[in-house]
């Protein structure tokens, strides 16, 4: 089973060594991996996904990452309510002909086109992997030259009221 498990961690030298050498020792695979900066100087936040046999492994790979000297915190988000997104550079083959007809086709996407030239053109998309995938598999007959992709990023959303909570907002009081 896929798990997306997010780790915040200082920002150090080594650190993203340490994290992927653990899980490589544990043989465990490394789908997607993103690593940037947050709003804390000093603070890393990484996203994994990694493929898990199992609830026991899951728990203790979590458990080996929370003893590491500069891991923060670690939390296993994939059953919550969490905003993710990925990011694909992708280069078509296209003429001058056909340009038209795959704007049309990454439009419905709210992919846009990033670079022009002669023989290609790069379109730049956003969103759940699944869309990204989705219109991977539309440009193929196109001519895919390249795909460069970020990775999963994700966290938490924002608190959302429940419905037990709604009754404090009630106008009957």
């Amino acid at each position: 089973m896929k798990r997306i498990i997010t780790l915040t961690v200082q920002d150090r030298s080594g650190v993203l060594n340490r994290v992927t050498g653990l899980l490589q020792r544990r043989q465990f695979n490394i789908s997607s991996i993103s690593v940037g900066p947050t709003e804390s100087e000093g603070i890393s936040k990484m996203t994994l996904v990694v493929e898990v046999e199992d609830e026991q492994r899951l728990e203790q790979v979590t458990k080996q990452l929370n003893k590491q000297i500069d891991v923060l915190k670690v939390s296993d988000i994939t059953d919550k309510a969490i905003v993710a997104r990925e990011l694909a550079l992708i280069k078509v083959s296209s003429g001058s002909q056909l340009r038209s007809e795959i704007n049309g086709l990454i439009d419905p996407f709210r992919a846009i086109i990033v670079d022009v030239c002669k023989e290609s053109i790069t379109v730049q998309v956003t969103g759940k992997p699944e869309k990204i995938d989705a219109l991977i598999e539309l440009l193929k007959p196109f001519g895919i030259k390249e795909i460069a992709r970020t990775g999963l990023t994700a966290f938490l959303r924002g608190h959302q009221p429940q419905v037990n909570d709604l009754a404090a907002y009630s106008l009957t009081k």
